[in-house]
């Protein structure tokens, strides 16, 4: 069977476990070559065997996005061996502390800005040409409902998915016109992960969508017909139907 993503190369961050995990496996079931990025070689290699029951093949990269020289020099790999990168999904995020803004350690915050943002802009840098150079470069990144609503005690989390946000419409902008690149958002909303499970921890896990479920918009979103460029485009209205005009 044909896949929708036969001969493209895929990028993944966090992509070992919640809503990375399950889109890595959409990609492969649709025969994409997954550049697999996390920080544990165990984690990465179990992924890899379920990718290759699927058919497909996957390249691992255990790598911590703190290494802003690794992430450069991944981005010298894929140049040397693809000439090319067809989809970049920079999912890996931590949530950081729940807190007064105030209460928040100067290292917590440090860290959130590096994982959430920096290596998010780090990611862009690196990969910027090869999405070019890409027949239909898809670029997706993963946002939240907190970045806009501002809520008590997730300033830090919400402040650095309000800086991706800006980040890749700006990004863009800056492409949207001149090339076949697109780069746009998700905003999941409550998805059955770690993170939600650290943030909500009252919550029935039964009750959410899991990873499993969300994967396919990625998949949609991922692929050359999709023309959405700087769009947030939520996971809860995907479901209700709000985006039948564009998928």
């Amino acid at each position: 069977m044909t896949g929708k993503l036969d001969g493209k190369i895929a990028l993944i961050t966090g992509a070992t476990r919640g809503i990375g995990a399950g889109v890595v496996l959409a990609l492969a079931r649709e025969g994409a070559h997954i550049i697999m990025v996390g920080r544990t070689t165990g984690a990465l290699e179990e992924m890899d065997d379920a990718v290759r029951e699927l058919g497909a093949e996957s390249t691992l990269v255990p790598m911590d996005l703190n290494d802003a020289e690794a992430i450069d020099r991944l981005g010298g790999h894929v140049a040397s061996t693809w000439g090319k990168l067809d989809i970049l999904i920079g999912n890996a995020g931590i949530l950081g502390p729940i807190s007064p803004m105030g209460h928040i350690p100067p290292k917590e915050w440090d860290q959130l800005m590096a994982i959430n943002v920096t290596a998010n802009y780090r990611l862009i840098r690196a990969f910027d040409l090869l999405l070019r150079a890409a027949e239909a470069g898809r670029a997706i990144f993963v946002t939240s409902t907190v970045a806009e609503s501002c809520r008590a005690y997730w300033g830090g989390y919400a402040i650095t998915k309000a800086a991706i946000n800006c980040m890749v419409k700006t990004y863009a902008n800056e492409v949207g016109n001149n090339t076949n690149v697109r780069a746009n958002l998700i905003n999941p909303g409550a998805i059955r992960t770690s993170m939600r499970a650290a943030a909500v921890p009252g919550e029935d896990p039964e009750t959410l969508d899991t990873p499993h479920d969300i994967a396919p918009l990625f998949v949609k979103m991922s692929l050359p017909e999709f023309q959405g460029n700087g769009e947030i485009i939520s996971y809860k209205d995907y479901k209700a139907g709000v985006y039948e005009d564009k998928f």
